[in-house]
């Protein structure tokens, strides 16, 4: 990746779990910029610039989605679903990451063009190291198209 600070797209509708996610990515991933939306509505208006989000300024293109799969408003594998036939966006990676792990939200998420599934472990260290090589894959290891 360039050597801007990776932007990253936080959809957490769960106050707890994004601060927990924001503090981790700020305490460990260092340069990242992360811009927190808590329903499907809000992250449609972020990535497709409408509304709050119609400045380019208030909404970078995210170099990783965080997407957590129960949201309100407009449902998390319709979000994704959006983003993955929308050809400039298509390619920015969307990880689901969630609570659930039902084969039947699993198979929608894939089924929808999901580039990684990942059930939040309940321990806080798990968590810390999941973030951490969420971050050392997707925006450190990874490579994507530029900006």
């Amino acid at each position: 990746m360039n050597e801007k600070p990776s932007v990253i797209l936080l959809v957490e509708d769960n106050r707890d779990h994004a601060e927990l996610i924001r503090e981790i990515f700020g305490d460990h991933q260092g340069a990242n910029r992360i811009y927190h939306v808590s329903d499907g509505e809000a992250a449609l208006d972020y990535v497709f610039r409408r509304g709050d989000y119609r400045e380019p300024e208030k909404s970078p293109r995210p170099h990783l989605i965080l997407l957590d799969l129960r949201l309100p408003t407009i449902d998390a594998l319709e979000v994704l679903k959006q983003i993955k036939a929308t050809e400039e966006l298509r390619r920015i990676p969307v990880v689901v990451l969630t609570t659930s792990e039902a084969e039947t939200d699993v198979a929608g998420a894939y089924d929808n063009h999901t580039n990684g599934y990942l059930v939040k472990p309940a321990d806080f260290e798990r968590l810390t190291q999941m973030i951490n090589e969420i971050g050392s894959y997707w925006l450190t290891w990874n490579h994507t198209v530029s900006d």
